[in-house]
């Protein structure tokens, strides 16, 4: 007696079917969790350097501008254009030297404005009514702000360009920590 051919044909038919609908079921599987945790293994460009003005943009006087840094912002899953992330105030301590500092109170996290004044100014927290000198140190000590204003790395590229390194930082803490 034969064994019957049509058994082992079926086993193989069924066999490829299995492989080919596993591979179908499973190209789609593989794509869908790449996009899904693409966000995960994107580096934002926080941190980074960021061309903001040129030297002859900066008053000789040491006067502090404030200048907005735009980026491309991503959250999450969703990509915005580019817009306003954040804000720093540069300005000219000699020739060629420029100081950045953030604009973010490092108390509570309040936007610091500068107020000019005859042979200087300073800059205030309005929420907190904290002072700062033009180089971002705390005036009135004891202060409620936990530290100096934040200052960020500069450099001045191609002989005239302003570069600075824009970050955040954790607010209410004594402690310099960045966030971004």
């Amino acid at each position: 007696m034969t064994p019957p051919t049509d058994s082992r044909r079926g086993f193989l038919g069924r066999a490829i079917a299995l492989l080919a609908g596993g591979t179908a079921l499973l190209a789609p599987a593989v794509w869908g969790s790449i996009a899904f945790l693409n966000p995960l293994r994107l580096k934002g460009r926080s941190g980074g350097f960021r061309r903001l003005a040129s030297l002859d943009q900066l008053p000789e006087d040491g006067t502090p501008l404030r200048l907005t840094i735009l980026d491309e912002r991503t959250d999450a899953w969703t990509r915005y254009p580019i817009d306003a992330v954040g804000a720093v105030f540069v300005r000219r301590t000699g020739k060629d030297r420029v100081e950045a500092l953030q604009v973010t109170c490092p108390h509570l996290g309040c936007s610091i404005v500068y107020q000019a004044a005859p042979g200087g100014g300073a800059f205030l927290c309005p929420c907190h009514q904290a002072h700062f000198d033009l180089n971002g140190k705390r005036i009135d000590l004891p202060s409620q702000s936990p530290r100096d204003m934040d200052a960020l790395e500069v450099e001045i590229r191609n002989r005239n360009e302003v570069w600075v390194k824009y970050q955040t930082f954790a607010s209410g803490t004594a402690k310099k920590i960045a966030t971004s």
